[in-house]
């Protein structure tokens, strides 16, 4: 018997800069949600255009081809019309939040949440000034905060459906 069709899920990860977590949060989500066979669209952006059009910092990338994770995106600014178009935005942090939250438009139907929530209520800490020791632990939060969820939005789907 084939399984009833849920909502899609849709995420936006979003950083400031969108060179560094998102773009490896959404690598990693999307890689995970798919060894789970879990269906899932993941994009991301950042709350400032300091970026926009170019590629992940190159420690975000080689962190994640050290994991063999997929990696392939270019930096974009956050658009009103992203609350619309994403089931969730997940924030690295409370200052990326806070951004969110001010240019939400009042039709947005995202829930927009701390991506931390989801696990432990922890911010996922800027790598950017840092070495390639904070990109390793950015990437291992991002698997951790990845499975958590996908696992409560999977639980949601199916208590619902």
């Amino acid at each position: 018997m084939p399984a009833q069709s849920s909502p899609e899920i849709k995420a936006l990860v979003v950083c400031l800069g969108n060179i560094c977590r998102s773009p490896m949060g959404e690598a990693v989500l999307k890689d995970i949600a798919q060894k789970r066979g879990i269906e899932i669209v993941v994009d991301s952006a950042g709350t400032a255009g300091y970026h926009v059009g170019e590629e992940p910092d190159e420690r975000t990338v080689a962190v994640c081809k050290k994991h063999n994770v997929p990696i392939d995106s270019h930096a974009r600014q956050v658009s009103t019309s992203d609350f619309v178009r994403f089931t969730h935005i997940l924030a690295s942090d409370e200052s990326n939040l806070r951004n969110l939250e001010r240019i939400k438009p009042s039709n947005a139907t995202a829930e927009v949440r701390l991506w931390g929530s989801y696990l432990d209520n922890k911010p996922i800490p800027d790598p950017y000034y840092g070495g390639i020791n904070g990109f390793e632990k950015v990437y291992e939060q991002c698997v951790r905060l990845s499975n958590a969820f996908l696992d409560e939005v999977t639980r949601t789907s199916t208590q619902t459906s």
